[in-house]
């Protein structure tokens, strides 16, 4: 219990050190290890990470060594875990192992990679054993229940780990910041997932980090709409601000609008760029120093974002206050 009474500078500082310790000599490339092959982004962040020919190559770190997972449960996880493990394996020379433990092992730190949020808890709690800082990909949870727990896990073990989408690094949200941004309307793919309980932590946490990314913290109550086609979620945020995301089903494109004192902008693709690479140099910089790119108490407010979301839903569209981050 001693960790609760630590203040969020001590807790960061601890995360800092066990990174440092884990970390190997000034120079030499970081070696990374993938907890789920049955996502895509196992591929493509290791060929960002593992090509020396790419023009994109993320310098820093290599995935040298994957575990498989997988939820039979799922249909995108069971129908592609084995074909992203065997292009990994043949492609980029990565080993596969047979579980976590041996995975921490050979590893200075973890890609959480599993599409599948609902495991998400218990393979962090392995990492967090071994005392590895971890990216973990989008959902970081299935509930909000759970992501408070991997948050005081790694709290409590002094681990340095976050989460995020790759929208949050991208151009529209790059050409939509502002400081002064008095509401903030954002739109992106909303497709659900039977087993996830927060639905909208499956795919419509792309759009939702983008209105966080652009509007920060500070959401006070959320109103949702749903139809089979998408919903309207609508926040309150302290001072007067608001702001507004549509998820559309199913599927579609992202962009976004920004309200500022006399002035509106607004971003839709075609973007730049709509990849990864932002995202992996994020979290090798990342596990290079410890600091989170997304502050843990902006994680967990989305998650409350949702969860607030999913009880306005259940409750004909009422509004409904955000609960307790932690």
């Amino acid at each position: 219990m001693m960790f609760l009474a630590m203040t969020m500078r001590e807790i960061n500082l601890v995360a800092t050190l066990v990174v440092g310790a884990c970390l190997p000599a000034a120079g030499a490339e970081l070696r990374l290890g993938i907890i789920g092959t049955d996502t895509s982004h196992a591929t493509a962040f290791t060929q960002l990470l593992n090509d020396p020919a790419s023009a994109d190559r993320v310098a820093g770190a290599r995935v040298v060594a994957a575990y498989k997972g997988g939820s039979p449960d799922i249909a995108q996880s069971a129908t592609r875990v084995e074909g992203y493990a065997r292009d990994l394996q043949t492609k980029w020379g990565v080993e596969i192992v047979p579980d976590i433990p041996s995975l921490c092992g050979k590893v200075d730190a973890i890609l959480l990679l599993s599409v599948d949020g609902r495991v998400h808890l218990e393979q962090a709690k392995l990492a967090f054993a071994a005392h590895k800082p971890m990216f973990i990909d989008k959902p970081l949870a299935a509930t909000l229940e759970d992501a408070r727990e991997i948050d005081r896990l790694a709290a409590a073990a002094g681990v340095a780990w976050f989460t995020s989408s790759s929208l949050r690094f991208s151009d529209v949200v790059a050409a939509l910041k502002s400081p002064d941004a008095q509401a903030v309307f954002t739109w992106g793919p909303g497709p659900l997932e039977e087993h996830h309980h927060l639905d909208l932590s499956w795919y419509a946490i792309h759009p939702i980090e983008m209105l966080y990314a652009l509007l920060g913290t500070g959401c006070e109550e959320v109103t949702r709409l749903y139809t089979a086609d998408g919903d309207v979620i609508t926040g309150k945020w302290s001072g007067g601000r608001t702001g507004t995301v549509r998820t559309l089903r199913p599927y579609g494109g992202y962009g976004g609008v920004v309200f500022r004192p006399n002035q509106v902008f607004v971003q839709s693709p075609p973007l730049k760029s709509v990849g990864y690479r932002e995202l992996v140099a994020e979290i090798v910089k990342f596990f290079s120093t410890g600091k989170p790119p997304v502050p843990h108490e902006e994680t967990l407010e989305i998650f409350a974002f949702m969860d607030a979301a999913l009880r306005s839903m259940q409750d004909g569209g009422k509004p409904v206050k955000l609960p307790a981050i932690r």
